[in-house]
């Protein structure tokens, strides 16, 4: 029981010297490119900068102790900044008091949901989520995010709750753009990008190995910092208009209770579940991808307590909902960490930068910490998903779109709320008009296959329907207009097979519908049997008095219940219509 709900028992035991110098390697790193994004993601909350760091250091300790994945590094990230924002903003006026007590208290709200979702292993909740709408969910985001950064990049004051207000406001105000200010951010969106390409290959032309050229490559937010910091301050750029992040208080946060205000946490509840499953979702997805490729595993229901360990960790540290990033774990990775005291060195790395070099960024341009925003949410817009969608399914598609424009038109929230109730709508429209096909033989063989799609051999008196879809309340109705249906369509019928490859389920509905159908069939001179069913699924069923009432038999397999039912006269082919 310890070692499953503290994971770290399982690695510290057989801890080494190449682990720990491993480690530490990839910690340095992670830290130099974790610090200018921690400030960032503060201020896209619209937090104080120096609460990014607090957000970076308690958590990643917690989730060392918890966290099932070797790579995974947690902390603040983009998607869940911007969901910080719009549940905060509901409650209090950016810049006050209030704000940063309402981020405390929706990061222990979501801590807390995550911690009892994993005790209760609800992790599957997580997979009402579909891929579309994550996706469409963090293409839109990454847009907001993106417009929402504008009036830094420019200079001017051009805030809104959605794209249009954003778009409007920065157009109404684009004639007091600070040309210092668009050219120190400009610059920087440039390097930024031209890093992530360019920077690795000019570095193996310099000598350095291509891992290490990589690795160094991934330094670019931070030669973007230093640079912008010391050309503001050469050339005084702050006394002509160009916004700095000004004094950041030196020091580790105070260990403190989040405030309780019952009528604040209420209203906070909705936002922290989404935010809690958006983030689950985020995360476990980059632990999976990073696990596989070291043929390592983690567990899901333990990932919520880990997650849910952490973003109680940042709300006793004075920070907001942090969860696994994407970038920072895969250069985690990369640069070689083995176990997860990389995250806790990497906290420690944190915690010296918020001790000793908070005064040094006192002449960071807010143009600077933009570009950096800008350039790592567009790397999560994927429009080629909504073409791919599009072309594989049109109800998939349907719900990304709905999220994609809800959530640039109304909110984070509404978006995925949206997207998530429309997806469910469509789950349940699809399984309540399941697919079903009537079957036949594929001669010279014991397989059968639907009369519309192969030449095979049917039996007038005989007729086989195979449900591809478990049977449950939605769809019984559907599955009685089905085979009724089919008596009439063919009165020499004496014999019908359900055959059940696929049914995982037969609920208490469908169950009363199959006794329904066996009583009309019997009425109708027909009998009913059972093929291929499931032995969980006629498990159930035997506790039941259906199989007694049966007027046919159960076969094994369709095959048998053919041979068994083939006595009469007639067998012909088909050929497909």
């Amino acid at each position: 029981m310890l070692k499953r709900y503290l994971p770290i028992i399982n690695w510290l035991s057989v801890y080494n010297r190449h682990a720990l110098a491993s480690d530490m390697v990839a910690a340095i790193i992670v830290t130099i490119m974790l610090i200018p994004q921690s400030l960032a993601y503060a201020m896209l909350a619209g937090l104080p900068p120096e609460v990014g760091l607090y957000a970076s250091i308690l958590p990643l300790l917690t989730y060392t102790l918890f966290g099932t994945s070797r790579t995974l590094s947690v902390g603040p990230v983009a998607v869940i900044s911007l969901m910080t924002a719009a549940a905060v903003g509901n409650l209090a006026l950016e810049g006050s008091s209030e704000y940063l007590v309402a981020a405390i208290a929706l990061a222990f709200i979501s801590g807390m949901m995550l911690v009892v979702m994993g005790l209760l292993k609800l992790g599957i909740l997580a997979n009402f989520l579909s891929h579309p709408v994550i996706s469409g969910f963090i293409t839109a985001s990454g847009l907001l995010i993106a417009a929402s950064q504008l009036q830094h990049l420019l200079g001017i004051s051009a805030s809104g709750h959605n794209l249009l207000d954003i778009l409007q406001a920065v157009a109404a105000n684009i004639q007091n753009t600070n040309l210092l200010t668009l050219a120190i951010g400009g610059s920087a969106v440039w390097f930024l990008f031209w890093s992530r390409k360019g920077f690795a290959p000019l570095l193996t032309r310099c000598g350095l190995s291509p891992h290490v050229a990589a690795l160094v490559s991934k330094t670019g937010p931070v030669l973007a910092v230093i640079s912008s910091i010391l050309v503001v301050w050469a050339a005084d750029l702050a006394q002509q208009g160009v916004h700095i992040v000004g004094s950041i208080p030196a020091g580790l946060p105070a260990f403190t209770l989040p405030h309780f205000d019952s009528e604040h946490w209420q209203q906070l509840l909705v936002s922290a579940l989404f935010i809690s499953l958006v983030g689950f979702v985020e995360s476990v997805s980059v632990a999976q991808t990073l696990a596989a490729k070291r043929r390592q595993r983690i567990e899901p229901n333990q990932e919520l307590i880990g997650l849910g360990a952490a973003n109680i960790g940042s709300a006793l540290a004075g920070g907001f909902p942090v969860t696994g990033g994407f970038s920072r774990s895969v250069v985690n990775f990369d640069a070689g960490a083995q176990t997860p005291a990389a995250g806790a060195f990497t906290a420690l790395g944190i915690a010296l930068a918020a001790l000793f070099l908070t005064p040094l960024l006192f002449f960071l341009p807010q143009a600077t910490l933009a570009a950096t925003i800008i350039v790592a949410v567009l790397s999560l817009i994927d429009l080629g998903a909504i073409k791919r969608t599009w072309q594989y399914s049109r109800s998939d598609f349907s719900a990304m779109l709905v999220t994609i424009l809800l959530t640039l038109t109304q909110g984070v929230e509404m978006g995925i709320i949206a997207g998530v109730s429309l997806s469910l709508l469509l789950f349940l429209h699809r399984t309540s008009t399941p697919h079903s096909a009537v079957v036949g033989l594929v001669p010279g063989t014991e397989h059968f296959r639907n009369i519309d799609r192969h030449q095979v051999i049917t039996l007038p008196h005989l007729v086989t329907l195979r449900m591809d879809e478990s049977l449950y309340f939605a769809n019984a109705r559907h599955l009685e207009d089905r085979i009724y249906a089919l008596i009439v369509q063919q009165p020499s019928v004496k014999h019908l097979i359900l055959m059940c490859p696929a049914v995982n389920l037969i609920d208490a509905s469908a169950l009363e519908s199959l006794e329904a159908i066996n009583h009309r069939l019997e009425d109708s001179g027909v009998m009913f049997h059972l093929s291929e069913m499931k032995g969980p699924v006629m498990d159930r069923l035997q506790k039941s008095h259906f199989l007694e009432q049966l007027s046919g038999q159960v076969f094994l397999s369709q095959f048998e219940a053919w041979q068994a039912l083939q006595t009469a006269p007639g067998a012909q082919h088909q050929a497909p219509s």
